[in-house]
């Protein structure tokens, strides 16, 4: 007996709870994560270029189908200024009493130059079909990584993050990713290589109003800049605030019910407004700064192209040109305005791709659960195990601790309860048993060794939990009860959900045990739902058997046929029991009061009531208005 402590009648014990330290309870309430904007975007786009590592020779190929495409698609209006030649100077030569067009030659030069777009549109539709495979890929990886993040990731980072959120990166952010890989990366390259050549083939033809048309470059990258700069923060602002748009409307609809029951859908509209007012200005503002770019390079394109055709009449009219050469050159100016706006247009989708990049990554690198260690211990085969808490002291928050130096012992075989008042911290004990939560001072063993020695999967595959909170998956009765052990027998399934008392009611319903539940499982009722769980537990067939509050939900006399088959599940078992009705637990072996994170008192049923302390109270207050 530790000191402080005192044997009062019955084998109870009455600790010493010690200074209180405020209100504690369960974990804190899960919050709206505040995103921040892109930061780092060489970086992201460095990260992003090591997915893409595994497909070095398939974007090798798409970069040259994309250049082979546009060589070809160059070539054209050269052969167009050809054709006027040979039909102009035809004409001329007609007029003039000469032969006339050569239709001959017209004829190949029609033809050379459907082959030539032919050949263009075919490079174009290989390196599409290739590069669609490889962004599809990069973005089943990336959401591959990102699910098997979830599972890594420690119970308090969602503390902290709302589910919307998380979907929002798997889905918003991980289709921005994928879109953009996979239109814009060949744009870029077509674009380059449209650049270069165009500017080729231009200086072939006129060097004077080759600079001409050039002279817009540095006046457009100037617009273009001033541009990114200034949206760059729009756009991870609007990934953000549709984060927190999702996130909201996540909530409501999976709490539907409680928002309608206590009249909060004006205080949700007003939530929504607030967010989905916060992605309209960043959304409004990102798209008005990008669509700047093409009004605002073309009129800048457009003067080019007026000096060109000005000087393309005068060199006509000189002789320096013909007239199909100014046809062509006047094509691939326009040509080459095209690939700048293009750049511009990309660099500004390339802002949002980073921004949603960046998220993604954010999430990936995100601070992981302690790993399990390399050394890990093997918990055997054994069927009896036995449970020690030691000086176990925890906090959700590390300033305000919910478990504060608690000290005791399940012997084998042994059923254990542990009650207290709402937020004493009975919950959290169970949490840290799970490893869902690490302890912050003290050690939690397993016949005789720390838990943090094993492996999570060989601890709570020992481990079977039933929560007063029920989670049901969509999928037939049947799915749903296996999910405690995947290679169950139908025969199996049926004998679990007879202990369980479900068996009875699922006979009733249309299709049996191939009832498909749905997403809230709200086809049947809520004490239907947490039969359900129990008989997945009894499935299991777990050493420590974990009940908090598993029978909140369901009517008295349910509840004793689910007494009587936990009685034959918890035979040969280490059980701990959580109940707030305490009428469930009077046969335990052993009860542990808790309050405020303190064991106040601990004892066996009759112990406690001849003791008149803080469990007497509790368990009397239940039963005053019959008394």
């Amino acid at each position: 007996m530790s000191q402080g402590e005192r044997r009062g009648p019955g084998g109870a014990q009455r600790g010493f709870a010690g200074p209180r330290r405020g209100p504690v309870g369960g974990g804190p309430m899960g919050m709206m994560r505040r995103g921040e904007k892109a930061k780092d975007f060489k970086g992201t786009i460095r990260r992003l270029i090591g997915y893409l590592g595994r497909h070095k020779l398939k974007v090798f190929l798409v970069w040259l189908m994309a250049i082979l495409s546009t060589v070809f698609a160059i070539i054209g209006p050269t052969r167009i200024g050809e054709i006027t030649d040979v039909i102009f100077g035809g004409f001329m030569s007609q007029i003039s009493g000469g032969t006339g067009i050569d239709f001959i030659k017209l004829g190949g030069l029609i033809l050379s130059l459907g082959a030539l777009y032919l050949i263009s549109a075919l490079f174009n539709f290989l390196q599409g079909y290739v590069m669609t495979g490889v962004a599809m890929d990069v973005t089943r990886r990336m959401r591959g990584d990102i699910d098997e993040k979830i599972h890594r990731l420690p119970f308090g980072y969602y503390d902290r993050v709302t589910h919307g959120e998380v979907l929002s990166r798997i889905t918003n952010d991980v289709d921005a990713v994928s879109h953009t890989l996979n239109q814009s990366v060949t744009q870029i390259i077509t674009s380059v290589t449209m650049l270069i050549g165009v500017t080729i083939m231009m200086f072939r033809i006129s060097w004077i109003m080759t600079l001409v048309v050039m002279a817009v470059i540095p006046i457009s990258m100037a617009f273009v800049m001033m541009i990114v700069k200034r949206s760059q923060k729009h756009f991870a602002g609007q990934q953000k605030s549709l984060g927190n748009v999702n996130g909201h409307v996540e909530e409501m609809l999976s709490g539907h019910a409680i928002v309608k029951a206590f009249n909060a859908e004006d205080r949700s509209i007003e939530k929504f407004n607030e967010y989905n007012d916060s992605l309209y200005k960043s959304a409004w503002k990102a798209n008005f700064l990008s669509g700047l770019m093409f009004p605002i390079t073309n009129v800048i394109g457009n003067v080019a192209y007026v000096a060109i055709c000005v000087l393309g009449g005068f060199f006509s009219a000189t002789g320096r040109m013909t007239v199909g050469g100014i046809l062509s050159f006047i094509q691939y100016a326009r040509q080459f305005t095209q690939p700048i706006t293009q750049i511009a247009n990309i660099s500004n989708v390339l802002q949002q791709m980073a921004a949603a990049a960046e998220r993604v990554f954010e999430f990936l690198s995100a601070e992981e659960e302690i790993p399990d260690p390399a050394d890990a211990i093997d918990p055997g085969e054994g069927r009896e195990d036995r449970i020690d808490f030691r000086n176990v002291s925890f906090g959700y928050d590390p300033e305000k601790p919910v478990i504060k130096d608690f000290t005791s012992e399940a012997h084998s075989g042994q059923t254990v309860a542990i009650v207290g008042p709402t937020g004493a911290g009975k919950t959290t004990i169970v949490k840290l048993l799970m490893r869902f939560y690490d302890v912050t001072e003290g050690s939690i063993l397993l016949n005789g060794s720390d838990i943090r020695a094993f492996r999570r999967d060989d601890l709570r595959g020992r481990i079977g939990m039933v929560l007063q909170d029920t989670w049901l998956f969509s999928g037939t009765i049947e799915e749903n009860i296996r999910y405690g052990r995947l290679d169950a027998t139908r025969e199996e399934v049926i004998r679990a959900a007879e202990m369980a008392q479900v068996d009875h009611f699922v006979r009733t319903l249309p299709d049996g045990y191939d009832l498909v539940l749905n997403e809230e499982a709200s086809n049947i009722s809520q004490g239907q739902r947490q039969l359900i769980t129990i008989a997945r537990a009894i499935l299991s067939d777990p050493n420590v058997l974990i009940l908090d509050e598993a029978t909140s939900s369901v009517d008295t006399r349910t509840e004793v046929f689910i007494q009587r088959g936990m009685e034959n599940l918890m035979k040969g078992r280490t059980s701990f029991v959580i109940a707030h009705r305490l009428s469930t637990i009077r046969n335990a072996d052993h009860i542990l009061v808790m309050n405020e994170g303190d064991i106040v008192e601990q004892g066996t049923h009759e112990g406690l009531i001849e003791l008149g302390g803080f469990y007497a109270s509790l368990y009397n207050s239940q039963f005053a208005a019959t008394a």
